[in-house]
């Protein structure tokens, strides 16, 4: 309900009451009701000394000074005033009643003035009520939200773990602060700043945080906001966003997932035509237009920085790429401290620790992890959220939650921890292998069994020997399987194994050149329209090599996982009869059965630190290096 509509209603509401009011204490005088005929009665008896006509209403006061009312017939009675005069009754008429000059306008201009009010009120609604936005004349107007200066509180203390970043846009907010420090030397600050990065990175956080160290409007809009089905809606949005911003210069505009209006342009079927194109020509001519937009800079944040048209990305335009991208461990540590500012924790939590067993996290996925945490502490009535609950939350981001309404038969269970074994020896054993974090057949998502692998550093390329490794540990589980149960009992758990497997080994050949016969070179393919409508690069007798390639590679990595397998069946048998008797172990149980030791029971979380035996394995492998082994019992594979 817009402002108009509720003071109308309590226009109405005031007025209702006040005429409750008078008529509550207008003043009231007693006096009877009589018929036409008793009245005549009355006069007849001499018991009426005065009568007031007003029309068809007769009052009058008796000789005992109590007073009357009575109505007149509609008949003309010609004896009335006989009678009264002849009975020596004081007869008074009242005057009529005659409106003024100005009543007689307002009663004839009334129902002009209703239909114009009724009219402005309709057209009011269609164009959106009082903010101009929301209704079907508005379509044209732009949907940037507006805030304001005091209503930012996101500072740069806010944004952890893209320090690059933040440095590339400080000068934004030097900028913004005093324009006339760069003028005076003939810089231009730049009219555009593209943020590109992975999804949960922080780029709609920083762009607010420049907002709020500036001290300057914020305008926010997405850029699917700009297209509707109407042709020219998008660009008359861009120019009324723009006006919009001309009038709170110096501002900050900015455009979320741009991806959406600035792809590359004629790659449809409208032409000129195309609504999209029109709104990212809009766009550009208004970025680098004959009008000068001084003190408003665009920031634009995508996933697809690839897609963008050239002519968006050029100087003048989008000057100034920054990549925000994943944080490494500090920043991870950066990021949980702000997180945690707000949840009350135990003294032997670490942000440093977590940081470390959180590889490939984003920033999104960190609140999220922190948040995770705080809700199983609640769960468990705890007045702080401790080492466990985080272990909990990041099984859960990681692996999926746990099913523990699914009933798995013995036989499944036990097919699932052949399965997960196999996974797990096989990553335990070959070199350049993420080390094995824990391995669970408690059912995880979609899942029957997860085994986790966890790195140890960030990574940021794979060598072709760290490659082979993942494929030999991708078909661990179906080696196992056929191992214990023959082929004719091999399930279909595999499934995702072998696609994932596959993927690899053709990107081994077609992209990463790591296959010797094909050398080199990029088999890929060339980019149509859309998606899935490009065509091989490459003749038909290379894509029969490729295949034979991929299927070499993937032979391979098959036959020497069963040989690792093969050589460390009792390490299988034993790794199995550990998960059906604690469902979960973990990377410490892990050691011991790789050692043929004893398998220790699952750690207490209130005794022992999270994630500390990662600093102990280092040292350990740290040795087996120097010494020429890496695994133990199978170091030759």
């Amino acid at each position: 309900m817009n402002d108009m509509a509720k003071n109308l209603i309590l226009w109405l509401i005031i007025a209702a009451v006040l005429l409750a009011v008078f008529q509550n204490f207008s003043p009231q005088t007693t006096q009877d009701n009589l018929t036409y005929s008793a009245f005549i009665k009355e006069v007849q008896a001499d018991r009426v000394s005065e009568v007031t006509i007003d029309g068809l209403m007769i009052r009058g006061v008796r000789e005992d000074s109590t007073r009357f009312e009575t109505i007149r017939p509609m008949l003309d009675d010609a004896k009335l005033m006989d009678d009264l005069l002849n009975h020596g009754v004081v007869v008074i008429g009242k005057k009529p009643e005659q409106a003024s000059l100005w009543q007689q306008l307002l009663v004839a201009s009334f129902p002009i003035l209703l239909i114009i009010v009724v009219f402005m009120f309709f057209m009011r609604q269609m164009q959106g009520g009082a903010g101009g936005k929301g209704g079907p004349m508005s379509f044209g107007k732009s949907k940037a939200r507006l805030l304001g200066e005091d209503q930012i509180k996101t500072t740069f203390a806010d944004v952890a773990g893209v320090d690059e970043a933040k440095e590339d846009v400080q000068e934004l907010v030097e900028f913004l602060r005093d324009p006339s420090r760069f003028q005076r030397l003939g810089g231009v600050i730049p009219r555009g700043v593209l943020m590109a990065g992975p999804p949960g990175t922080g780029k709609t956080l920083l762009a607010k945080a420049i907002a709020g160290e500036a001290k300057v409007p914020f305008f926010s809009i997405s850029g699917s906001d700009f297209v509707e089905m109407f042709v020219g809606v998008g660009a008359s949005r861009v120019r009324d966003m723009f006006d919009q911003a001309k009038k709170q210069s110096p501002c900050i505009i900015f455009i979320d997932e741009i991806d959406a209006v600035g792809r590359h342009r004629g790659g449809g079927h409208g032409g000129g035509h195309d609504e999209r194109e029109q709104t990212l020509n809009q766009l550009l001519v208004e970025m680098d237009g004959f009008e000068g937009n001084e003190g408003i800079i665009v920031i634009a944040a995508t996933n697809r920085p690839d897609v963008l048209d050239k002519a968006l990305l050029r100087p003048g335009r989008f000057d100034r790429q920054v990549v925000v991208g994943l944080p490494d461990i500090r920043g991870r540590e950066q990021v949980l401290k702000v997180h945690m500012r707000k949840v009350p924790l135990d003294d032997k939590v670490k942000a440093s620790v977590i940081a470390r067993g959180t590889p490939g996290f984003s920033g999104a996925d960190l609140a999220n992890l922190v948040n995770e945490a705080a809700l199983f502490a609640a769960r468990s009535n705890k007045r702080v959220v401790t080492m466990e609950e985080f272990e909990k939350a990041r099984d859960k981001i990681m692996m999926g939650a746990e099913r523990k309404s699914m009933v798995m038969s013995e036989k499944e269970k036990e097919n699932t921890a052949y399965h997960e074994a196999g996974h797990a020896i096989i990553g335990r054993l070959v070199p350049e292998h993420d080390p094995v974090h824990k391995v669970t057949i408690i059912p995880r998502g979609r899942a029957l069994g997860v085994t986790q692998f966890l790195p140890e550093d960030d990574k940021y390329s794979l060598s072709k020997r760290a490659v082979e490794s993942q494929l030999c540990t991708l078909f661990g589980g179906r080696i196992a399987e056929e191992m214990t149960l023959g082929f004719d009992g091999v399930t279909t758990g595999a499934q995702n194994d072998i696609e994932r497997a596959t993927d690899l080994a053709r990107s081994m050949v077609t992209k990463w050149g790591l296959s010797e016969k094909l050398g080199p070179l990029n088999y890929g393919e060339d980019e149509g329209a859309y998606p899935g409508t490009g065509t091989p690069n490459y003749s038909g007798a290379t894509s029969k090599i490729i295949d034979e390639e991929v299927r070499r590679i993937v032979d391979d990595c098959y036959k020497r996982a069963e040989t690792i397998l093969h050589e460390n069946r009792d390490i299988l048998e034993a790794m199995k009869d550990a998960l059906m008797e604690y469902e979960t172990i973990d990377a410490e149980q892990v050691d011991d059965l790789m050692a043929r030791k004893k398998v220790r029971p699952p750690r207490d979380w209130h005794d022992s630190d999270f994630n500390s035996h990662i600093s102990k394995k280092k040292d350990d492998e740290k040795d087996d290096k120097e010494s020429g082994s890496i695994g133990g019992p199978a170091k030759d594979h």
